[in-house]
């Protein structure tokens, strides 16, 4: 049996643990950083989020024509430490991969997250290109943190 791909970042923050990890399961905030023009060329369809373990997530977006859903089931939410939730498309059910994020308080203001995006074997060659968007969402939520 072959090790998972897992695609990794990390980023310091100049903002609470607590403020970053509520922008993981707000749609509103979720539509600043994770998904629409702020992040790459698309428009967003419908974010939804039942933000509790178990719970489930769909964000649906336009891309060029091509609507994408992306859905997932919380595993994890311990606020404001850690948060781990299963990921996937629509289109690529049943098989899923699970992202977990590590937020490090360091202060009051500031933070320090890890994410881990752990996903099937056979998904290898997608780990950087994983990595390098999650990073991008990362920036991203660093601009709307400051805005």
């Amino acid at each position: 049996m072959s090790a998972p791909a897992t695609a990794s970042i990390s980023k310091r923050f100049a903002a609470s643990a607590e403020r970053v990890f509520d922008a993981w399961l707000d749609p509103h905030w979720l539509g600043r950083w994770m998904f629409g023009p702020a992040v790459r060329d698309e428009q967003i369809v419908r974010l939804t989020a039942d933000a509790r373990v178990g719970g489930q997530f769909s964000f649906v977006v336009d891309r060029g024509g091509t609507i994408v859903d992306h859905v997932g089931e919380y595993l994890a939410l311990e606020r404001p430490r850690r948060l781990v939730f299963t990921w996937a498309t629509r289109d690529t059910l049943p098989a899923t991969s699970k992202v977990t994020v590590l937020i490090e308080p360091l202060g009051e203001t500031a933070c320090h997250l890890t994410l881990h995006h752990e996903m099937a074997p056979e998904w290898a060659a997608f780990a950087d290109r994983a990595a390098a968007s999650w990073q991008k969402m990362a920036d991203a939520l660093e601009r709307a943190l400051s805005s």
